[in-house]
């Protein structure tokens, strides 16, 4: 599949935040809903699920080499990452949708990744007993790598100071809504839906390998030792950053020069953003909206 030339999109406007079936999002995710919500999964699909900067690209990556990454070296130099596993909702004008780069993806299994809250994925996942892997990461650190992100990425809602955002990060006002919901919402699908893992960003940074090694057992995948190895190192932040095909420097829409779409992939660089007071603002939020649910997060490893 050709890569798309995105240098005729124009993104100078940022998009406006609205409320769609009771999540906040942006035009950009809406505009093919139909589309979207008619998508036709395949039992063999692996659907990979993330509240927004959570470690998607992560393990999109490592999915990708777990299974491709013997039968074509190719792939890995010449197609990016986001026409390897296509993001299931986008929409921008001048390149093809996510739903229509899935339903070209030559591969078996299809990788397809989304930010979706659980009530909002199409029904066809489910119908079909597709594997769906979800990642979480906590959420003070998530809230920084989003208000990062959305700073360098012009296709994102204006993000302003980090106050600020971190009051709308805590309201649910920011595109896919509230983490708080997000995280929980599928902690709770997982209890009834065994084709479901949930992984947790903290626990790959802690020991990236036993992390490989879990998913492999999910999948049902013989990988050898030897390659697990091999795709371990792959996937280390560092190699990840520098590899072009994974670190979304193809893009217009990002401005590397305000901030990298791969910055730091730490645990715990929440402490350099958040001031005291901030944080126990933060604390009483989150122990009020987390007190029904049994998902719990590391902060620090």
């Amino acid at each position: 599949m050709e890569i798309p030339d995105m240098s005729s999109i124009n993104l100078t406007n940022r998009p406006e935040l609205f409320d769609f079936e009771g999540i906040s999002m942006t035009h950009y995710f809406t505009d093919n809903w139909e589309k979207v919500k008619n998508f036709q999964a395949r039992p063999d699909d692996i659907l990979i699920a993330t509240y927004p900067k959570a470690g998607t690209t992560w393990v999109s990556y490592t999915l990708d080499l777990l299974y491709f990454g013997n039968d074509a070296p190719e792939r890995q130099t010449s197609q990016p990452i986001y026409m390897r596993v296509p993001f299931l909702e986008s929409y921008i004008q001048g390149i093809p949708s996510g739903t229509e780069l899935a339903d070209n993806l030559p591969t078996s299994p299809r990788l397809i990744k989304t930010h979706l809250p659980v009530q909002l994925v199409p029904k066809s996942f489910w119908e079909q007993n597709s594997r769906i892997v979800y990642v979480a990461r906590n959420a003070k650190d998530n809230a920084v790598s989003y208000f990062h992100f959305d700073r360098m990425n012009m296709g994102e809602p204006e993000p302003g100071d980090w106050n600020t955002f971190l009051q709308t990060f805590i309201e649910g006002k920011r595109v896919f809504g509230s983490w708080y919901d997000h995280v929980n919402g599928w902690w709770e699908k997982k209890q009834t839906y065994s084709n479901l893992l949930y992984m947790f960003f903290e626990d790959m940074v802690e020991d990236t390998g036993r992390e490989v090694a879990r998913l492999c057992s999910f999948l049902g995948l013989s990988t050898s030792a030897e390659q697990k190895e091999k795709i371990t190192k792959g996937v280390q932040f560092d190699a990840m950053k520098q590899n072009k095909m994974t670190n979304y420097s193809t893009i217009p829409v990002m401005d590397f020069k305000i901030s990298p779409f791969m910055r730091k992939g730490k645990v715990g660089d929440w402490k350099s953003h958040f001031t005291v007071a901030q944080n126990e603002q933060f604390d009483v939020v989150y122990k009020q909206k987390m007190k029904n649910t049994t998902v719990k997060f590391r902060t620090e490893i």
